[in-house]
């Protein structure tokens, strides 16, 4: 007798979502999170009255899953502008989109950034997301670099806006990443406009957790899995320091780093990230937009002013400033505390080397490698009784952790179907 119909192994993004689901569909499920809290890697932690996110994250409204599953209006998300800052070797450049922000159109147009023919192959490059996305993903897919190159976009657009701004987004500065990838990320900074929940992005898995728990998913803390066994049509999995659970079904949703631990899959490619966290008592700038530095000298990869934009994440009075850069896996051109308060300094125009650092947050799975030919989907059933779910099965972004969690309770729903078809006399 198996104590469960199903146990999620895993409480971030996709995990939350499978195990809601499958509730509402009056399945007994369980939880089990290695971590003290949900979350996964969208957690916020409060440090001397400012919130600190783990890693700087950004929430897009506009993605599907989100508007599916999620009471976006319950978080309060507090918006960027949707725009770029740019630091160019003399001077510092702004540029938005032009229907969020109409006033900001001249300066835009004035910045230098953004000539004729760069505008021609933006629209040549972008618009099949925008206009036949599935038509899109249907054609034969290739790198960033290919995709920029194809649509004749050489300028100073992508140098200068388009390269340093998804490097960050991406966490690759090679420009290998799917080109379709990419397309269908613009496509959602076009259609919506990005934010943060005013307590932080660990609202989000929060709100999953309580939407679950009323459901009435368990939801237990601090319970690793150490291995899944085979056990009379079901699995059996062992808890380190605690009892085994049994259950009919599972579902691994633990993060990319760890999935080849309990099932045999290999570990997905990552990229990673490096935040670090500054407190000042004065705003380096008004602006509230992401900053790029086109000139690429040194680590940064993007900076904001977080309390511009989300006056929750600092006290009163106070600022927070995030700088992200890369962090590769063999540990070449890390970067030091100096390189990234000197380069701050000159992005912002400022000093800061009287900014207090908080923390500094290594991310070394911040992201699943999203490599050509992109493949959006992956089978969620990966053994009779296990099955499989996160952002490294779909695409890398919120959308697809929670997509796939959606993915995999309907694939456990429907075997649930068949297995009763076939148990019919």
């Amino acid at each position: 007798m198996h104590t469960h119909d199903v146990i999620v192994i895993g409480a971030g993004l996709a995990g939350l979502r499978c195990a809601t689901d499958l509730a509402r569909a009056g399945r007994d499920v369980v939880v089990l999170e290695a971590g003290d809290a949900v979350g996964g890697r969208q957690r916020t932690d409060e440090v001397d009255g400012f919130l600190l996110d783990r890693g700087f994250h950004v929430l897009n409204p506009a993605y599907p899953a989100m508007q599916r599953g999620v009471d976006i209006a319950a978080l309060r998300l507090q918006r960027f502008p949707v725009g770029v800052r740019v630091r160019r070797e003399r001077t510092v450049a702004e540029i938005a989109h032009p229907l969020r922000h109409p006033a900001s159109i001249l300066e835009t147009l004035r910045s230098g950034l953004i000539g004729g023919a760069d505008a021609v192959a933006l629209a040549r490059w972008l618009a099949p997301a925008l206009l036949g996305p599935r038509t899109m993903m249907a054609a034969p897919d290739r790198t960033l670099r290919e995709g920029w190159d194809r649509a004749r976009l050489f300028g100073t657009l992508r140098t200068e806006v388009l390269a340093p701004f998804l490097t960050g987004v991406l966490a690759d500065d090679s420009q290998t990443t799917s080109d379709a990838f990419v397309r269908l990320l613009m496509r959602m900074f076009v259609l919506g406009r990005p934010g943060l929940p005013e307590r932080g992005i660990g609202a989000l898995p929060a709100q999953l957790a309580l939407t679950a728990t009323a459901e009435g998913v368990g939801i237990r803390l601090g319970q690793r899995v150490s291995r899944l066994r085979p056990d009379s049509g079901g699995v059996q999995v062992d808890v380190d320091g605690g009892d085994a659970i049994s259950a009919a079904l599972v579902v691994v949703a633990v993060g990319p780093d760890a999935v080849s631990d309990l099932i045999d899959l290999p570990r997905p490619p990552m990229r990673g990230l490096q935040t670090w966290w500054f407190a000042t008592d004065t705003a380096p700038a008004a602006s509230a937009m992401i900053s790029v530095d086109a000139r690429r000298r040194g680590p940064i990869v993007n900076t904001a002013v977080m309390s511009n934009s989300i006056a929750s994440y600092a006290p009163r009075g106070r600022h927070l400033v995030q700088a992200t850069c890369l962090l590769r896996a063999d540990g070449v051109e890390q970067a030091t505390e100096t390189d990234v308060r000197r380069q701050l300094g000159e992005i912002w125009q400022t000093g800061a080397a009287s900014w207090t650092l908080l923390r500094r947050d290594d991310i070394p799975f911040a992201l699943p490698a999203q490599a050509a030919p992109l493949r959006a989907t992956t089978r969620a059933r990966i053994a009779d009784a296990v099955f499989v779910a996160g952002d490294h099965r779909a695409t890398a972004s919120i959308q697809g952790a929670l997509a796939s969690g959606e993915r995999a309770a309907r694939a456990i729903l429907a075997a649930g179907r068949e297995r009763a078809i076939d148990d019919r006399p």
